[in-house]
């Protein structure tokens, strides 16, 4: 009789992996993979140390945020209503120049209680004193993909100082936390970042063999400054000096040109959506179809809780597919089973974890969420994809498993303290406003 640390059973499975809905599944974790997934029938003869009901829930993969600034929950509500520009040089960077390390790690610990609370299991994260937030990754239970930011602003000692400190990063933190921690360097932008140090950046992650999360033309105004200054869009300027050799994960990705895509799909460069902030600061919408038909991945991100102001993927997928039917005026735009692909399997590659998560298989990592459907306003279950990606908030995340540990059961999460990180939380934010 086969043994199990885990036997999750009575569920509807969503696999993501191309197959179709498993109903009564079950499915069984040993040392944090998967060693069955499949009919509760054909699971009767394993034997689990714990066992979880899962009666009216859906199992799916945990969700993958591919792009945030985790700490960024500190900064919440306090820039609203403000073009980018203003919004990073009249407050966010005057801000973040007081944050001290001690600060970061109570955002990051704020914001990993956030996601668990909303069935994120995994997230790329891009942000200063990035060894605080892996401490939280750690200490939290979830994955992360953590890269030290580097911004030169036109101060070469400055640059060189933060790409140091991201190489060294990545050195350090590859593989912490029980090996849910993976390490990418991480240029701000092209317009902010010299081609020297990008020349270098580039060079080192070859070197290493981590990846590089980057953002990329998200503004028009920046846009048209960094074409009046080097002759070409951000794209065409960052293939000329071979940035996009390796892995590269591109957020944003709003103004782009056909042959910008061509660029993106030709280098493998993976983009992460992100429609709540990039409504939200005004600077427009990425063209998906024109992307996906490129053959570029697209996965979703969030961006920070500063500019978004949640990090709610229920939330980010169901806008994500709104908008682009908004765009281009057709409701077939962006179906909902690949919003759920782009959350899920599509985020994991963009991560380079495609092999290990983002579906539910055997021999994959346990990274597990369980949606509870036993709520006014995901009844009648007509269509449960449109109930995952159009009804569903993640609040009605009952269940989060990463690693094949469970970090919340029935809404209660247990390897933080909730009550004492948002006191502390808001204590930090106070403070970090009053300096």
């Amino acid at each position: 009789m086969e043994k199990a640390d885990i036997l999750i059973y009575g569920c509807t499975i969503l696999p993501m992996n191309g197959k179709r809905f498993i109903k009564d599944g079950a499915l069984a974790i040993k040392n944090g993979k998967m060693i069955f997934v499949g009919k509760r029938a054909s699971a009767n003869k394993i034997q689990a140390e714990t066992k979880i009901n899962a009666k009216k829930k859906i199992a799916m993969p945990g969700l993958i945020n591919c792009h945030t600034h985790v700490p960024m929950t500190l900064l919440r509500g306090i820039a609203e209503d403000q073009p980018l520009k203003t919004w990073l040089k009249k407050t966010i960077w005057p801000l973040e120049a007081k944050l001290k390390s001690e600060d970061v790690h109570v955002g990051a610990l704020l914001g990993c209680l956030e996601m668990i609370k909303n069935g994120t299991t995994c997230f790329a994260d891009m942000y200063f004193h990035e060894d605080m937030v892996a401490k939280a990754v750690e200490k939290s239970g979830l994955r992360g993909v953590l890269a030290e930011g580097i911004i030169e602003a036109g101060n070469k000692a400055l640059g060189e100082k933060m790409l140091n400190e991201s190489i060294s990063f990545a050195e350090k933190f590859r593989g912490y936390a029980n090996d849910r921690v993976t390490t990418f360097l991480g240029p701000h932008a092209a317009y902010s970042c010299s081609p020297e140090l990008l020349t270098k950046i580039k060079n080192k992650s070859l070197e290493l063999n981590v990846g590089v999360h980057i953002h990329l033309a998200e503004s028009k105004e920046m846009f048209r400054e960094f074409a009046k200054n080097y002759g070409s869009s951000e794209v065409e300027f960052l293939d000329k000096i071979g940035f996009f050799r390796g892995h590269v994960l591109a957020a944003h990705c709003i103004n782009l040109s056909g042959e910008d895509m061509r660029i993106l799909s030709r280098r493998g460069v993976n983009v992460a959506y992100v429609p709540v902030a990039n409504m939200k600061l005004g600077v427009g919408a990425a063209k998906i179809k024109d992307l996906t038909d490129s053959g570029v991945n697209v996965s979703l991100g969030t961006d920070g809780p500063a500019s978004n102001n949640t990090l709610d993927m229920f939330e980010t997928m169901k806008i994500a597919t709104l908008l682009q039917k908004l765009v281009y005026l057709n409701p077939k735009i962006l179906p909902m089973y690949e919003v759920l692909r782009m959350a899920t399997l599509n985020g994991a590659e963009a991560l380079r974890l495609g092999k290990s998560i983002g579906s539910l298989e055997v021999g994959r990592k346990a990274d597990v969420i369980l949606i509870d459907l036993s709520k006014p306003h995901l009844k009648p279950l007509h269509n449960t994809y449109a109930n995952i990606v159009y009804s569903a908030h993640g609040s009605d995340v009952d269940t989060v498993i990463v690693n094949g540990k469970i970090l919340m059961e029935n809404r209660h999460v247990k390897t933080l303290d909730e009550q004492a990180v948002m006191e502390r939380a808001e204590k930090t934010a106070l403070n970090l406003l009053a300096r």
